[in-house]
């Protein structure tokens, strides 16, 4: 065992909409509190300029501007906030020994609430040009490609909204979608097919990515014809999915077949203690008030398990 840090009454592992749901409830609770994110404050909901859905701003919020408040609203109570990733989980009888390559922490109770990553391609040229064309996060790197051409793969709302948010930078925008039908939706697919700088490449997929020491451009396959062709572009965002951050949790809590962590109705994992909220849970809706919700509803039932 590494040396121990700090005990706390609750850990939240993850720093999105749904640890820092359960980051209020718990500190609200007079737990002691520490949230554990690897990255950023606000998961994936960063990537979001415009949230429309969360109840409450009528004229919606971004999505950094929503996680940040959270983030101060739980700070207000007294959570504590860690940046570094968590590596593994031990147990120690009923204590949780949370492991970071600063140290270990123990815990009374944890919530796992460490969301989704993104999917890869797998595509031959994705790894070597990330980075230097190929990105994950629109918000993050649109600026880079100011009045450029760039491909956007995915069809769902996650590709849909970073089409969107690139129309503030590139010229022109593909969304290469390998189904003839989008899956984001209806008001989404209605924003995107009446821009004009965006183009729908249907039923199409990318073979491989290519250029000197940037983007150049993609080959492609149309999947009805057979047909390959190459587009010449400045910059590939990947939209297609993404798989829950669970590789280091096998062989401590139950996983479903994708890899989401399984719970009960009180957001229990089959160990005592340990809860989960958000992306990460298997069933999940994958929606932000979704996650803020599990957050709650898990920081309320860890309350409950310390005081037996």
């Amino acid at each position: 065992m590494s040396e121990i840090i700090k005990k706390y009454d609750v850990i939240i592992i993850g720093g999105g909409p749904a640890g820092l749901s359960a980051g209020i409830y718990a500190a609200r609770a007079r737990l002691a509190t520490l949230l554990i994110e690897r990255a950023a404050i606000g998961g994936q909901i960063v990537n979001a300029g415009l949230v429309e859905n969360y109840p409450g701003f009528v004229g919606g919020i971004s999505g950094v501007e929503l996680t940040q408040s959270m983030h101060q609203q739980a700070t207000k109570f007294g959570m504590e906030t860690l940046y570094d990733e968590v590596i593994g989980i031990e147990l120690d009888g009923k204590q949780k020994i949370v492991k970071t390559p600063q140290g270990d922490f123990i815990a009374k109770a944890v919530i796992i609430a460490g969301g989704a990553e993104r999917q890869k391609l797998g595509v031959p040229g994705e790894a070597e040009f990330t980075g230097k064309g190929v990105s994950y996060c629109a918000t993050c790197d649109g600026a880079f490609f100011r009045d450029k051409v760039v491909a956007v793969i995915g069809g769902g709302n996650a590709a849909v909204t970073e089409a969107l948010e690139l129309t503030k930078f590139a010229n022109k925008i593909f969304l290469i979608h390998r189904r003839n039908e989008l899956r984001a939706t209806q008001i989404m697919q209605e924003r995107i097919k009446a821009d004009s700088k965006i183009q729908i490449l249907w039923d199409t997929v990318v073979l491989e990515i290519s250029g000197d020491k940037f983007v150049e451009k993609i080959r492609l396959r149309n999947l009805k014809t057979e047909k390959e062709t190459e587009l010449a572009v400045s910059g590939v965002f990947v939209a297609v999915g993404s798989q829950p951050a669970t590789s280091y949790l096998k062989g401590v809590v139950a996983l479903d077949g994708v890899g989401a962590i399984v719970a009960n109705d009180k957001l229990e994992t089959n160990v005592p203690g340990i809860f989960v909220a958000g992306d990460i849970r298997s069933g999940s809706i994958r929606q932000v008030i979704g996650a803020a919700g599990d957050g709650a509803a898990a920081a309320v039932n860890a309350g409950k398990y310390i005081s037996g």
